[in-house]
């Protein structure tokens, strides 16, 4: 005979870790799902990955790099910009897709029960693939451009896993909040749209006027940056301080999406 114990939540309603872990499979389904769905009946597939942080970088390189001739340290500009896109893209990509995943599977979220946390979450899975895709293409120019970065590189999967924390606290929060409130769907966007310009992507900080350096170093997005070209392109760290600034910043804006996502998860089968 199989007991089952249902315990009120605790005082933070932290949810069931255990449970997450034993329904891991629907984790994995979402996340395979995301993946076919995205690429399928696509004429170039997986190319759109390396398309476009190429693009992106090719156009950083000619407004930036050529027009406003904005310095790099010593890095060509179009694998300055790129390296700063890998970074960004793994951010909004997660972000991106978490925030709208819940209404997108709706149908399944009211009538059937599993841990809903799975499905923002399962976006994460997408977004490596597409990290790793694309990173082998910066793996390219590093080679093409005769550039060393020496052993920061090693660190690379520490700043990508903070970037996930980072990112899925925000989609997760945002997933939860897009079910009741849908102005979300149109407000995100907006926001990561000006972020993308608000945080030193295409630029160095260095590029940065003094008198607003301190307003974009109170980003988290401008730390992740740092310490990705530090990795990526052998550049020095300006702010030591940034690393254990982003380490904290990550794990509790990761929290503080959990608490969030708990907090109203009850109410999603009454209101999606």
């Amino acid at each position: 005979m199989v007991r089952t114990i249902i315990r009120p939540p605790g005082r933070l309603n932290l949810p069931a870790w255990r449970e997450l872990w034993d329904a891991r499979e629907v984790f994995y389904r979402f996340g395979v799902r995301d993946i076919v769905l995205r690429y399928r009946q696509t004429v170039v597939g997986l190319a759109w990955v390396i398309l476009q942080p190429l693009i992106a970088a090719g156009v950083f390189s000619i407004v930036f790099g050529l027009v406003a001739n904005l310095p790099t340290n010593g890095i060509p500009y179009f694998v300055f910009s790129f390296a700063g896109m890998l970074a960004w893209n793994a951010f909004n990509g997660i972000v991106t897709r978490s925030s709208g995943s819940l209404v997108a599977n709706q149908s399944l979220v009211s009538r059937v029960f599993f841990p809903r946390m799975l499905v923002p979450l399962s976006s994460i899975i997408s977004v490596l693939l597409d990290f790793a895709v694309a990173f082998a293409m910066f793996v390219v120019l590093l080679i093409v451009f005769r550039i060393n970065p020496g052993w920061p590189v090693l660190l690379t999967p520490v700043w990508l896993l903070l970037t996930v924390l980072l990112a899925s606290g925000v989609g997760i929060a945002a997933s939860a909040l897009t079910v009741k409130y849908r102005d979300i769907a149109y407000v995100l966007p907006w926001l990561l749209q000006i972020l993308l310009y608000a945080t030193p992507i295409a630029y160095s900080i260095s590029a940065v006027p003094v008198g607003l350096t301190w307003l974009f170093e109170l980003n988290p997005l401008t730390w992740l940056m740092e310490v990705f070209r530090w990795s990526l392109l052998g550049q020095d760290l300006a702010e030591p301080w940034q690393v254990v600034a982003l380490i904290v910043t990550s794990l509790a804006v990761f929290g503080g999406g959990v608490l969030v996502f708990q907090k109203m998860e009850r109410g999603f089968a009454d209101v999606i």
